[in-house]
């Protein structure tokens, strides 16, 4: 490289600190695999989108694959271009600027915390409702130490460095995947169940499969994760889009497979069903399949867990590198080479929340429901502003084609139709108090940095790039 090329060059990147181009294909797409939770969303999410969808059912998750998918394909836009620890927030800063981008940052960093928050209550719930099936119903305070123990441990692996906990999550995930595979497998060659009331579950109708896709949307949030290991990943501009894509089809295929083993089960009447796997075991004469559910959903509730902490730390380390958050957050452990200090902040406070809740005596499940609720708001807020942002982004650059657009039409759209749908059908229920409360706190956040640090918002974005140690490794001692 020619001298005047070289001195154009960073002398670090500026997202030095990192383990960077370490992980394998496989641990970048078991990021997003296990934050979007499949195994999980299997066994609950196919009777939520019943009461609403009917026997549309299995095409309202058609639907929602297919935007899911979309969605994927505007994060790819991005992604085969740059790497970025910060997730739909970087990448968003490229396409609509910085007013955006911060939008995106604070409904992501709310949809990652509260999805850390309920990962851990799930967790505690299916690990006590399995003790309980062994005979020996918890107490509310054994959810409390669950959920402080496994963030305890979460925190462990996390800090101790991404290769590790990814390794440990495709296990867990990989656990949690194969067993619901089996039971579901079981259950569709099984006779069906006794039928719920004929008004329980509504007929087909087109209103019905749309209003589906909205709680359908739910079994995929999380699953764009792998975006916040792009500095980390070997070839960032092919694992990362193949791994958001991937999870998106992968989590569309294992929900198809549920929705229709349970709508068959259930002879078109799953609306109304309270625990429509367990039901359909007891009709197959398998209540073991019971236990087998309550396993594989504990784990697959343990490997979002570690993933959408992973995920969390790297947009707060992004966000403290811009300069929104203060910058001692964007500190990493000269050993692990990890957010250690982003960890320190972002753990203990995603545990706090649900140990309360659980030692306050409110019921598991009532908690979960809410805590996904409020997830599901800001990860949809932030698939819209980055579908918005891919289009603009290759107009930028000088290499828009009319695909992207056709996607950014057709997304977009249905996106901001189940934000309004989302938002009225809460309306009744403390999620849009939650919601009011972190929209004004992000406001005023927002006021507060026009005012003090009008430059780094202005310049908010940050992601890998190369510097003068990627070319002579030697000059530095290492990579930075």
């Amino acid at each position: 490289m020619r001298n005047g090329a070289l001195a154009a060059l960073r002398q670090r990147s500026p997202v030095h600190g990192l383990d960077r181009r370490g992980l394998r294909p496989l641990e970048v797409l078991a990021q997003s695999v296990s934050t979007a939770a499949p195994a999980a969303g299997m066994a609950t999410v196919p009777a939520i989108v019943a009461t609403t969808a009917g026997t549309a059912t299995v095409w309202s998750f058609v639907l929602a694959t297919a935007v899911a998918l979309a969605v994927g394909a505007c994060i790819a836009t991005f992604t085969r271009r740059m790497a970025a620890a910060g997730s739909l927030y970087s990448l968003t800063a490229k396409g609509l600027g910085p007013g955006a981008a911060f939008a995106c940052g604070a409904a992501l960093l709310a949809g990652y915390a509260v999805l850390l928050m309920a990962a851990l209550t799930g967790a505690a719930i299916y690990a006590g409702a399995l003790l309980t099936r062994l005979g020996w119903p918890p107490p509310p305070v054994v959810g409390a130490a669950v959920v402080v123990v496994l963030a305890g441990v979460a925190a462990a692996l996390v800090l101790r460095g991404v290769r590790v906990s990814a390794r440990i999550v495709l296990a867990v995930e990989a656990v949690s995947i194969a067993l619901m595979v089996v039971i579901f497998v079981v259950l569709l060659a099984g006779p069906p169940a006794a039928p719920a009331p004929s008004d329980a579950t509504p007929g087909w109708s087109a209103v019905g499969l749309a209003a589906g896709v909205l709680p359908a949307l739910g079994a995929f949030i999380g699953f764009e994760a792998a975006t916040t290991l792009g500095v980390e990943a070997r070839r960032p501009f092919v694992a990362v889009p193949r791994a958001v894509l991937g999870t998106a089809a992968l989590v569309g295929l294992l929900t198809l497979l549920a929705a229709h083993t349970q709508v068959v089960g259930f002879a078109g009447a799953l609306g109304g069903q309270p625990e429509p796997v367990v039901t359909l075991a007891a009709a197959h004469g398998t209540p073991w399949l019971a236990v087998l559910l309550d396993v594989g959903i504990a784990t697959s509730f343990v490997a979002c867990t570690l993933a959408t902490a992973n995920a969390l730390v790297r947009v707060l380390f992004s966000m403290a590198r811009d300069g929104i958050v203060p910058a001692r957050v964007g500190s990493t452990h000269p050993r692990f080479r990890t957010p250690h200090v982003a960890i320190a902040v972002a753990v203990p406070v995603g545990a706090a929340v649900p140990a309360a809740l659980f030692l306050a005596g409110l019921p598991g499940l009532t908690v979960l429901r809410g805590l996904l609720g409020v997830a599901t708001a800001g990860y949809l807020v932030a698939y819209l502003l980055v579908a918005l942002a891919a289009p603009l982004f290759l107009n930028r650059i000088g290499e828009l084609t009319p695909a992207p657009v056709v996607v950014t039409a057709v997304a977009v759209p249905v996106l901001a139709g189940v934000c309004c749908a989302f938002v009225v059908s809460a309306v009744d229920g403390p999620v849009p108090l939650v919601l009011g409360a972190l929209v004004l706190a992000a406001l005023g956040w927002y006021a507060v940095l026009r005012v003090r640090r009008p430059r780094e918002l202005a310049g908010i974005g940050v992601y890998d790039e190369p510097s003068t140690a990627d070319v002579h490794p030697a000059s530095t001692g290492r990579a930075a």
